[in-house]
């Protein structure tokens, strides 16, 4: 025998095991065997949009290439190539003017000239930037040596003039050999003397260099931005790739391969997908099931349950889908995608009804994807959770059979409203053939869930027991034997039934239990007195009581057989098991105080334990109040002209003698909510016994 543990993760896994199965043709890519340069046998589609990063990165490499080199115009160059000359003349002068006070020591001019030179050299080397000692003859620097004074100052301001007008202008690499050529004869027209003037020509043309240059930050900068405007090449959704009977070129065959269409290229990434989504969806389960309060026996119903009616919903979404190779328009739409929901609102609970909603959309979603694998088809999301999730909500509270098929009438108009939302809000043309075969068969859509519905529900209630509200519907019905046999054999308990089963629901209902098997439950919860009707109060009528003629534990052992002769009677007409424990657990182990006492006072020695009903205690929130509703309503008939304040001490008295008795310490109950039900049960009597006018005779 498995652990519930194990239970639970040998069906998850099955069941994640069968959702991969089903859905695996419908992510399989279609791949082609084809060679390169071949003939296409037939026209090939794109399966999916997917980016293109090959043609993307050509693109953009196209778009930076496109852009041109960027130049900018230095305008500090100018007052920088002037500040050079400036240097340059104001050493000459500083080495004229250091060797004019300086003795020759016997040096001839020429040893001197050679002096000057060399002082010059070094200082312009040691104090100004660039080659200038290099890139300057040495006769030009001689020149500037050998001038006055005054002949330097007007080669200076005929030099530093021309540079600066010819800077003050964009000079490129392609012109500024014109621009020199500019500058050397501006300074030829300017009347020097012949050796400082060619000084001057030489030294002007060094000034001009390039002042319109290439950017390559600004230029890159540009090219980036080119290239983040291109918007990523992809191939489309649905788009040709290549037509029948075309040449497969390398281009082609590469779009192929991208797109794993190709027997060579399958991508394994579709199959992980499905394999998380099983596990994901039996994941999702499981949390439902781990974090629900009941018992491992329960949990482990419920899982296997809500597992069933997710496989059936799944079979008979695979039949839709294979249907619709007929290609019959909107065919897909007949899916009874309201089944599963109203089912698992009818036998499970709310929540497990929007969880199973949920999940059958996105598989929906991956069934209904047309010819092309890989993909979602959103509208049939879109519907599956308004058909789903809307059947829910027009449920009823206690859905009867026929009120069930009503339900499938309005999930059938609900469908149709889907399918209107779905068309209009695509905008698209509207086919009017298609758009009424759509409208047809999402009409037929909830009124196959419902048919569904009923004819899977009582194999649901046989096999797992359950008590849905339709089956306790069925089983209020005054025609059914054991009420019947109640009415006829003990009048006075079914009308004490009634009275509690009316007490008992509203104090359920109260404190969010289940108030329709709180009723139904108290119809059957006295079914034992039917075996001996004679020995219980309310069938005496006119009648002498048997009890007056017997000894207590006579008498004891009569009263307390009926909680037990009630389990085996609705045990042997096959009444769900929550009956036969209801009427067990409906006195739990309450002291028959009557003949306790009425024993103690013929035998002091008598235990209290002798007189105590054998239980066992309530187990759930509904017989728990079903033990109170019935001493409390019994109590309660028993007292003349009972006052408001006289029935809610009674209440009080009862509830807290449970309490205190320790009755209600095996089920959930809590103080909070045994205050609700002790104010709903006084609210419920005030109204059934209350005050009426006397009328004269």
């Amino acid at each position: 025998m498995l652990s519930f543990k194990w239970f639970t993760f040998v069906i998850l896994f099955l069941l994640a095991l069968i959702l991969f199965g089903i859905f695996y043709p419908n992510i399989r890519p279609q791949t082609y065997d084809i060679k390169l340069f071949s003939v296409a046998n037939n026209t090939i589609r794109s399966p999916k949009t997917i980016v293109d990063d090959e043609k993307t990165k050509e693109e953009k490499q196209l778009a930076a290439a496109s852009v041109a080199k960027v130049y900018t115009f230095d305008s500090g160059l100018a007052q920088n190539r002037v500040s050079l000359m400036d240097s340059i003349f104001d050493v000459a002068e500083e080495v004229n003017a250091e060797y004019k006070n300086k003795k020759h020591g016997g040096k001839n001019s020429s040893g001197l000239q050679e002096e000057k030179l060399a002082k010059l050299k070094e200082i312009l080397s040691e104090n100004v930037s660039g080659n200038v000692t290099g890139s300057i003859s040495d006769t030009s620097f001689r020149a500037l040596l050998s001038a006055t004074p005054d002949e330097l100052k007007a080669a200076r301001n005929i030099v530093e003039t021309n540079v600066n007008e010819a800077l003050s202008q964009k000079v490129t690499e392609n012109n500024a050999a014109e621009a020199k050529s500019r500058v050397a004869s501006q300074i030829e027209r300017s009347g020097l003397k012949a050796g400082i003037r060619n000084a001057a020509s030489e030294l002007g043309q060094y000034a001009i260099v390039p002042n319109y240059v290439y950017d390559a930050k600004l230029t890159e900068k540009r090219r980036q931005q080119a290239r983040d405007n291109v918007e990523p090449v992809k191939i489309l959704q649905g788009q040709v790739i290549v037509q029948e009977g075309h040449l497969i070129d390398r281009e082609t065959y590469r779009e192929l391969q991208l797109l794993g269409l190709l027997k060579s290229s399958g991508s394994v990434k579709p199959y992980i997908g499905l394999a998380l989504f099983a596990f994901f969806a039996s994941g999702v389960l499981y949390l439902y099931t781990s974090r629900m309060r009941a018992t491992e026996e329960e949990k482990q119903n419920r899982l296997v349950m809500a597992g069933l009616i997710l496989v059936i919903a799944l079979a008979l979404m695979k039949l839709a889908g294979i249907l619709t190779h007929l290609e019959i328009p909107g065919i897909e739409y007949a899916y009874p995608a309201a089944m599963a929901p109203l089912l698992a609102r009818i036998l499970l609970r709310d929540r497990s009804a929007f969880l199973l909603s949920a999940l059958l959309a996105a598989c929906a979603s991956i069934e209904f994807h047309g010819d092309i694998a890989d993909t979602f088809n959103a509208e049939m999301v879109v519907y599956a959770l308004i058909t789903g999730t809307g059947g829910i909500l027009l449920l009823p509270k206690r859905p009867e059979r026929t009120r069930l098929f009503q339900t499938g009438i309005f999930a059938a108009l609900l469908n149709v409203l889907a399918v209107c939302v779905i068309y209009f809000l695509n905008a698209g043309q509207i086919v009017k053939a298609d758009f009424l075969y759509t409208l047809l068969f999402a009409f037929l859509s909830g009124i196959l869930s419902a048919v569904f519905v009923m004819g899977l529900q009582p194999f649901f209630e046989a096999a797992f027991g359950i008590l849905s509200p339709i089956r306790l519907v069925e089983l209020s019905n005054p025609n059914h034997p054991l009420l019947k046999k109640i009415l006829t054999e003990a009048p006075g308990t079914y009308h004490h039934s009634l009275m509690v089963a009316n007490l008992a629901e509203a104090a359920c209902e109260a404190i969010g239990a289940n108030g329709l098997l709180a009723r139904v439950g108290s119809y059957y919860h006295d079914i034992g007195k039917t075996k001996r009707p004679a020995f219980f109060i309310e069938n005496q009528l006119n009648v002498p009581n048997p009890h007056d003629r017997l000894s207590p534990e006579t008498s004891r052992d009569i009263i307390i057989a009926h909680a037990k002769d009630g389990s085996e009677t609705l045990k042997k007409y096959k009444l769900p098991k929550a009956f036969s424990d209801i009427a067990e657990q409906h006195h739990g182990t309450t002291l028959l105080q009557y003949f306790y006492h009425k024993a103690k006072a013929q035998n002091p020695d008598v235990k209290e334990e002798a007189f105590r009903y054998p239980g066992p205690k309530p187990q759930t929130k509904e017989a728990a109040v079903i033990n109170i509703a019935d001493s409390v309503e019994a109590a309660v008939r028993s007292m003349n002209h009972p006052t408001p304040d006289d029935i809610q001490n009674l209440v009080g008295n009862i509830v807290q003698g449970r309490i205190m008795d320790g009755q209600f310490n095996e089920c959930d109950i809590t103080l909070k909510e045994l205050e609700t039900v002790k104010r709903t049960l006084c609210e419920t009597l005030n109204g059934i016994f209350h005050s009426r006018i006397q009328y004269p005779k």
